[in-house]
């Protein structure tokens, strides 16, 4: 990644603050990813239904978060990354996390 933030690999694949003009895109402008998908990181965090916690220093596939009842626990975990951030959070391994109540302009969901 070049120091001003530009990613010229994520600008193939994903909107997010240097590409995307201030806004959302329609789906599927962009380049698919090596497996065929398209939109996967910018435009919009990803909702996912993994609760927000620490992960297991175990090995785990999948991993969804704890299920005891804590306030922690309650949030669930954005991923992907949106149009209005920098690169280096436009990526599947970056997690945020929000209640489910909370609603944003850059908050939504990628259907696969």
């Amino acid at each position: 990644m070049a120091p001003t933030g530009d990613d010229p690999a994520l600008n193939e694949l994903g909107w997010y603050s240097k590409n995307s003009g201030g806004s959302t895109h329609p789906v599927g402008q962009l380049r698919a990813n090596a497996w065929g998908m398209r939109d996967m990181l910018g435009n919009v965090d990803e909702w996912c239904a993994d609760t927000w916690g620490d992960y297991s220093s175990e090995s785990t596939v999948d991993p969804v978060g704890p299920t005891a009842p804590t306030e922690e626990a309650a949030r669930r975990v954005v991923r992907g990354g949106g149009w209005s951030y920098p690169a280096q959070f436009c990526r599947s391994a970056f997690r945020g996390r929000n209640s489910p109540a909370f609603r944003d302009y850059n908050l939504g969901f990628r259907l696969a």
